[in-house]
């Protein structure tokens, strides 16, 4: 099944301990378009200025990507900066250009409205709450963060409404909720419209709570050396959406299926600055990292409960 992306194409240019780069290919969307083109069929929504490389499109045409979504205009291409410490999870943003992304209006084409599977990535509530009045999806993701929470919480809480399941991270999730015990917070969120809450946790993993009061824990994959983890959390929903898309189910198994997916190819897009590891990524590697990941989150024997 088809999946449809909404969301941020930007040029990032990123420093950490191993490193710098200089407009990159960047933005939620273009991470979660790569990452989920792994399992299906992918349709982005977004906008580019008249700066935007041609060899970036063409990066993103070579992928089983439909970009005739994303709208390129007179300007710049929204742009992103930042410098990662030496504790890699701590960052600080230097420099945010919105440019034409900040007049994003986004128009979903009658041809595409239908596709049964939509991602609305972190952009304003009120440009999400237009998608949805415009796509007829069976299931819809959306990510969010603290300044929509802070600022937007009437259109936030409507888009909530109506969606199927949300990723934030475990700080977006006490914000959102006023609790600072996860568990709790995933009470209260659910409460407000999903059935599926992803709380991510950066390094320590992901937790996932459903509905009906059941929770499903999956650590991180474990690398040695992460070169840059912008776009990790891009890559996570990315391959954990295209993977329930390529099964067309949202069955708790296959949820839990997903994450390991979205987990193991956020640990690829974090050994290279931008998206180039993934782009070069072949399924067989995908496949055995996953295998191996799976052996290492198995026990080995049953625990013997004799105490």
């Amino acid at each position: 099944m088809s999946i449809t992306v909404v969301g941020s194409v930007a040029l990032d240019s990123v420093e950490t301990p191993y490193g710098k780069s200089e407009l990159e290919l960047g933005g939620a969307a273009t991470y979660f378009s790569i990452s989920a083109s792994f399992f299906s069929p992918v349709n982005l929504i977004g906008i580019v200025g008249t700066d935007f490389p041609q060899k970036y499109i063409d990066i993103l045409k070579s992928r089983n990507i439909n970009i005739e979504g994303l709208k390129q205009v007179e300007g710049k291409t929204f742009r992103w900066s930042g410098r990662y410490h030496k504790d890699i999870n701590q960052r600080d943003t230097l420099d945010t250009q919105l440019n034409v992304f900040e007049s994003f209006k986004p128009t979903i084409p009658s041809e595409i409205s239908q596709v049964p599977y939509l991602f609305l990535g972190n952009i304003h509530p009120s440009i999400q709450l237009d998608v949805l009045r415009q796509a007829f999806p069976q299931f819809t993701g959306m990510d969010t963060m603290n300044l929509w929470i802070e600022t937007t919480s009437d259109d936030l809480q409507e888009v909530l409404t109506r969606i199927d399941i949300l990723f934030i991270n475990d700080s977006e999730a006490q914000q959102l909720s006023g609790e600072n015990n996860l568990k709790k917070a995933s009470r209260e969120i659910l409460a407000l419209g999903p059935d599926i809450l992803v709380i991510k946790k950066g390094e320590h993993g992901c937790v996932l709570f459903f509905e009906d009061g059941e929770s499903f824990s999956l650590p991180a994959y474990l690398l040695e050396n992460v070169v840059d983890p912008t776009g990790a959390g891009d890559s996570f929903a990315g391959g954990f959406m295209g993977y329930i898309a390529y099964r067309n189910s949202t069955e708790p198994e296959v949820l839990q299926q997903a994450a390991v997916m979205g987990t193991v190819i956020a640990s690829f897009a974090c050994e290279s600055f931008g998206p180039h590891r993934l782009l070069l990524l072949s399924n067989d590697e995908l496949k055995n990292r996953c295998y191996e990941f799976i052996q290492q989150t198995q026990l080995k024997s049953s625990p013997i409960f004799s105490f």
